[in-house]
C-alpha cells in the first residue's frame, strides 16, 4: 500500500512538473512570437549624448507616445507598414504626448503637447513642433522635446490611425461621454449629447474631428485624452486583466500597430500593462499655453514657457503629482464636446 502511495505521489509530481515546463514553454514562444511581431526603429533614440538631458536614476520613466496623420491609404506604423515606414516629409505627428510614470509604477502622467506649438527645433530654427518630425523623424521629435522640457525621454512608441482602430476594437470598443449634441461637416456625423459606444472607425472619426468645436484643437486634445482614458478603463476591467486571451490578443495587437525604439521588447510591453492594474492615478494635462497668433502667415500656439518649466521639474524630479495638485492643471476628460 505504501508502495503504492509513493508510486502515485511520484507521477502526480511528474506529471505537475511536466505542465508547468509546458506551460513556461509555451509563454517562452508566445513572448518570442510576440517580440518578432514588433517594429523596431533603429535611429528612434538620439545618439548623440552630448545633445541630450542626462539620464537620472530613481525619478521613473518617460515615453514620448506620437500618432502619425500620413492620410495613407496603407499601415505607416506596426507590422504591417513594410516600406510605409516614415519617410522625410511624408507623414505629420497628429498627436504628441509625453507620458511619465512614476518610479513606484502607481501614478501615470500624460501631457499632450499641441501640435502647433512654436518651439525651437534644433539644427532648424523656430517652427511648429510637428515640423520636427516631418523633417527628421522620432529622433528630431525627440531631441526637439527634450529641449523644450529638459526631460530625457526614454522610450518612443507610435501608432497610425488604421494602428489605433485595431486597438480600440481588440479592447471590444469604448464609451466617450459627450457634453452636447455636435455635428462635424466634414465627415457629415452628428455626435449626440450622452453616452455613445465607438468601435474602432467610429473612434477614428471622434479623435479627428476638426470643425465646430468650441476650443478647436485644445478640446481635439482632450477627445483624444478621453478616448485614451476609455481604453485605459477597460484594459483594467477585471474582465481583461483576469483573462489571458484578452491579454494576450491586446499584446499582439500593441506590437503589431506600434513601432517603437530598440529597447523596447514584448516583455517591457507586458510590464507595463500589468503596471496599469495597480495604478493609484492617471491625470491628463496639455502642456501650458499661453495663447494663439500667428507667425509667417501661419497659426500657431505660444507656450507658456514658465509653467512648462515648472512642470518639466516636476516630472524630471518624479513629483509630477505635487505639481498637478498645486495648480488644479488636470483636463476633465470624464465628458468631452
Amino acid at each position: 500500500m505504501r508502495r503504492r502511495v509513493l508510486r502515485l505521489l511520484l507521477i502526480v509530481c511528474i506529471t505537475g512538473g511536466l505542465m508547468g515546463a509546458c506551460g513556461a514553454g509555451a509563454l517562452y514562444m508566445f513572448q518570442a512570437s510576440l517580440d518578432s511581431d514588433i517594429t523596431r526603429l533603429p535611429d528612434a533614440i538620439p545618439t548623440l549624448e552630448a545633445d541630450r538631458p542626462p539620464p537620472e536614476v530613481g525619478v521613473g520613466e518617460n515615453w514620448l507616445l506620437v500618432g502619425t496623420d500620413s492620410r495613407s491609404e496603407t499601415a505607416t506604423t506596426g507590422k504591417d507598414a513594410g516600406n510605409s515606414l516614415w519617410r522625410p516629409g511624408q507623414q505629420r505627428t497628429d498627436t504628441i504626448m509625453l507620458v511619465h510614470l512614476s518610479e513606484a509604477h502607481n501614478r501615470v502622467y500624460v501631457v499632450s503637447i499641441p501640435r502647433d506649438s512654436w518651439v525651437t527645433i534644433p539644427g532648424k530654427g523656430k517652427a511648429k513642433i510637428n515640423a520636427a518630425f516631418s523633417w527628421g523623424g522620432p529622433a528630431l521629435l525627440i531631441r526637439t522635446v527634450e529641449k523644450l522640457t529638459g526631460v530625457r525621454i526614454d522610450h518612443y512608441a507610435a501608432i497610425d490611425f488604421q494602428g489605433f482602430a485595431s486597438v480600440v476594437d481588440t479592447v471590444g470598443g469604448v464609451h466617450v461621454d459627450i457634453a452636447e449634441t455636435v455635428r462635424d461637416p466634414y465627415n457629415s456625423v452628428t455626435w449626440q449629447a450622452g453616452r455613445q459606444h465607438l468601435n474602432g472607425e467610429k473612434a477614428l472619426l471622434f479623435v479627428r474631428q476638426r470643425a465646430n468645436l468650441p476650443g478647436g484643437d485644445f478640446d481635439r486634445i482632450k477627445r483624444q485624452q478621453a478616448l485614451l482614458k476609455s481604453i485605459a478603463d477597460k484594459v483594467l476591467t477585471a474582465e481583461t486583466l483576469a483573462n489571458p486571451v484578452k491579454v494576450n490578443d491586446l499584446l499582439r495587437t500593441a506590437a503589431r500597430s506600434l513601432s517603437v525604439d530598440e529597447g523596447v521588447t514584448a516583455g517591457l510591453l507586458r510590464s507595463r500593462l500589468i503596471d496599469m492594474a495597480d495604478l493609484a492615478s492617471l491625470d491628463y494635462l496639455t502642456m501650458p499655453v499661453k495663447g494663439t497668433g500667428t507667425e509667417s502667415k501661419q497659426s500657431v500656439v505660444y507656450l507658456d514657457m514658465p509653467q512648462v518649466r515648472a512642470l518639466s521639474a516636476a516630472i524630471r524630479d518624479d513629483q509630477a503629482d505635487v505639481y498637478v495638485s498645486q495648480t488644479d492643471s488636470g483636463n476633465e476628460v470624464e465628458t468631452v464636446r
